[in-house]
């Protein structure tokens, strides 16, 4: 078995008396799509929200490649390689799916007021680097026609897609996707699943949070499971599927 990419250790958050995270334990191997399931308020996103520096852990260690990130900003966690999606996709409904796609890119030259100004042989070199990228991100996707639209002008799943291009532009090593399927037309949670699978056997990895339990079990090698803020079980889709405590707290017991 190959070093985990991600590491959870113990890791605690509360909000006020509410232990919404309570010993969580979870590693996700590299070149692998892991699956997080559990039913609402299982603490599923408040761990994403912990592993990529939305709120801080109360307790715990979170570590990525190598790398003791616990309580890093997001910005840092990003630099390193670690990107998220949200539950609902975010961006800048009044701009294009080209402009939003260009904000996403890493190494901006605007980032630096002396580059931006004197528009320098390597910041011009840099900004036509990003514009070719997310032009082949737009086309790995099926965007290009939409290139000049309103993100506002997308569909629910044109969104979902947007939101994937997004993160794509900042280079991932691992990416944690909310939901990406939720909400989304059964013609485009399969090209969301044919796009992620693509993804993985190019070398990425990825952890998603997903409630639909045929695109976890089409999708995923491995499968963790929360409840009540606490680790349930994990193993592939098929021993979870049998298990009877998952039934109990998550699939519902039909017999």
């Amino acid at each position: 078995m190959s070093q985990p990419l991600l590491e959870v250790h113990h890791l605690e958050r509360r909000f006020g008396g509410v232990r919404a995270l309570a010993d969580v334990h979870l590693s996700v191997e590299p070149h692998r799509i892991t699956g997080l399931i559990g039913p609402n308020g299982a603490g599923k996103t408040t761990l994403f929200n912990c592993i990529s520096g939305v709120v801080p852990p109360h307790g715990g260690r979170v570590r990525f490649a190598g790398h003791d990130i616990t309580a890093w900003r997001p910005d840092r966690i990003a630099r390193v390689g670690l990107v998220r999606t949200f539950q609902i996709a975010r961006g800048f409904p009044r701009l294009s799916v080209y402009e939003n796609l260009l904000l996403y890119g890493d190494r901006q030259a605007g980032e630096h007021a002396w580059r931006a100004l004197t528009r320098s042989r390597a910041a011009q070199r840099r900004e036509a680097e990003l514009v070719d990228a997310a032009y082949a991100i737009a086309e790995r996707l099926n965007l290009v026609r939409l290139l000049n639209e309103p993100a506002s002008s997308l569909s629910g799943g044109q969104k979902k897609l947007l939101e994937i291009g997004r993160v794509l532009m900042a280079r991932p090593r691992l990416i944690l996707l909310d939901e990406p399927v939720a909400g989304v037309n059964p013609t485009l949670t399969r090209e969301i699943a044919r796009h992620l699978r693509a993804l993985v056997d190019e070398g990425l990895t990825i952890l998603l949070i997903e409630h639909h339990l045929d695109t976890i079990a089409q999708l995923c090698d491995h499968v963790a499971v929360l409840a009540e803020g606490k680790n349930l079980a994990e193993g592939s889709f098929a021993e979870l599927a049998a298990d009877e405590r998952v039934q109990e707290a998550y699939m519902g017991r039909t017999g």
